[in-house]
């Protein structure tokens, strides 16, 4: 890419291409680079990094943001990544976001968010990435905060000699930009969701579940995501998705030699 060339950036995200959260993370990045929206025709939160492999997929031209090429995709949204680099780039993009996403997806919820799934599978690709959540789940969620964050971290991305797997996954608390306290670079926190589910009786007198359950945070230290949103600031957390736990393999080497195959 000359100095004279736009960055192209891919806009994704699970909530839907008619939700607020991606309209306000197009308006925050409009003129840092040549932008396209892929994006689930339908909200698809908790999907996770699913993909359709038993039907066929289906894009359609959108209109919906004014003067940016935009599709909607009837898959998940790792498929939309997957579609926008193959049928309609023709080539990596240089830089993909995925949200804004309603709700946080700090700690475990990286793990079934389909926001972060989206980023995640442009990373695997080699395109920087980053998903941004905003936690407010309303629809009429004030997003002046989230539209700063991206474009602070949008800009420094494309500034900066990234490695090609950079996965970011950003979160904004729920505050006014006077109550906003910045920025921080921070470790995932041990929390988690501790479910509960509630049975019910339908009108034909079948049981069914409610999921219910409340979120608990496992983790005291000051420096992860989740105490960084409690203190007023955005977390940043740099993600990896090769799972492996160098720490345990190390460890399963020397303990379990008497049944492991000699070399």
């Amino acid at each position: 890419m000359t100095n004279t060339e736009k960055p192209v950036i891919l806009i994704t995200n699970d909530d839907g291409i008619t939700a607020p959260g991606i309209s306000n993370l197009v308006e925050a990045v409009r003129d840092l680079g040549q932008i396209y929206v892929v994006a689930p025709d339908s909200p698809q939160s908790g999907m996770g990094h699913a993909i359709t492999i038993g039907e066929p997929l289906r894009l359609h031209k959108s209109d919906v943001f004014d003067g940016i090429a935009a599709w909607e995709c009837s898959g998940t949204p790792a498929d939309c990544v997957k579609l926008a680099r193959d049928k309609i780039l023709h080539r990596k993009p240089d830089l993909c976001l995925s949200g804004i996403n309603h709700g946080a997806n700090h700690s475990i919820n990286i793990i079934y968010s389909g926001t972060m799934s989206a980023a995640m599978e442009a990373a695997i690709e080699g395109i920087p990435s980053a998903g941004f959540s905003l936690l407010d789940f309303k629809y009429e969620a004030d997003f002046s905060v989230a539209r700063q964050v991206v474009r602070s971290i949008a800009i420094q991305m494309l500034q900066s000699n990234l490695p090609v797997h950079t996965l970011l996954n950003v979160n904004i608390p729920k505050v006014t930009s006077d109550n906003f306290k910045g920025i921080k670079i921070c470790r995932q926190a041990y929390a988690k969701w501790q479910e509960e589910f509630d049975q019910r009786t339908d009108p034909r007198g079948k049981d069914y579940y409610w999921m219910t359950g409340k979120f608990i945070n496992l983790d005291k230290g000051d420096d992860t995501d989740v105490q960084a949103l409690a203190d007023g600031y955005s977390s940043v957390v740099p993600i990896k998705f090769d799972f492996t736990d160098t720490v345990m393999k190390t460890t399963l080497e020397n303990s379990w030699k008497d049944i492991l195959t000699k070399s």
